[in-house]
């Protein structure tokens, strides 16, 4: 019989994390976090980390863990969860892996591409020159160098289109072409994909009950000491949703 593993993902307040404790309680699963913005620590509220009482009832792996200081990205979490995934499996446990980052399932799915290691010097002139001309002027560049690209990032699209830029340029080989040769570890494994898609308007009253525990938890001060800390633009922490309207 193949490693099973299951992932479950949906939208924001659809109840996953509920679902993955009752599943693992359940199945003797241990839930591995595949949720972008819930691996920072300073980011508790506002990310919607499950709760101590919550971390305490089944074992958690991977929330709260690495600081918004630092750069991490989907290759990094990949190599943490493979690790981890074959740890849970040796001990006869089914890993869940429960978030709503799509780019972290479709690494374990998909696999992730080999793409050379690119300088901070050279990654730092595209981003430089993305600063001086603007979006549109660099998409056009971008689609100029790497057709491809065109049916696969919107010209709204910044952090993507700067990546693609910078790989096409300096690798001489389009991002697509990379991920088109990519496979994933766990191709002969057994994975279950479960997708939670309740009705809108119960979504949207979820979402407005979270949001008001988010204030009562005291989110604005989250996000001032966030602000405190004057991170660099680019990191993906400045996306997490609320910090930019909060601020305003």
């Amino acid at each position: 019989m193949s490693k099973k593993i299951i992932l479950i993902a949906g939208p924001t307040s659809s109840g996953k994390s509920k679902l993955a404790i009752s599943l693992a309680k359940k199945i003797n699963g241990e839930i591995v976090n595949a949720d972008s913005m819930q691996v920072y620590k300073e980011f508790s509220i506002l990310s919607s980390r499950p709760s101590k009482k919550d971390l305490k009832k089944i074992k958690h792996h991977f929330y709260g863990f690495t600081s918004v200081k630092k750069i991490f990205s989907t290759g990094m979490w990949l190599k943490l969860v493979e690790n981890k995934i074959y740890k849970i499996l040796k001990i006869k446990k089914i890993p869940i892996l429960v978030g709503g980052t799509g780019l972290y399932f479709n690494s374990i799915t998909k696999g992730m591409s080999k793409i050379p290691k690119i300088s901070k010097q050279k990654r730092q002139k595209v981003r430089t020159l993305h600063e001086r001309i603007g979006q549109a002027e660099l998409y056009k560049k971008l689609i100029n160098i790497d057709p491809v690209s065109k049916n696969k990032i919107l010209p709204t699209d910044k952090q993507r289109t700067i990546r693609a830029y910078e790989v096409k340029l300096y690798t001489k080989k389009s991002l697509y072409e990379w991920t088109a040769s990519t496979k994933s570890k766990f191709l002969k494994f057994d994975i279950r994909k479960i997708y939670l898609d309740i009705p809108r308007d119960k979504l949207l009253k979820n979402i407005e009950m979270r949001i008001n525990q988010m204030f009562k938890s005291n989110c604005i001060e989250e996000v001032k000491a966030f602000k405190k800390l004057k991170i660099d633009e680019s990191l993906s922490a400045n996306k997490i949703i609320g910090v930019s309207e909060i601020s305003d």
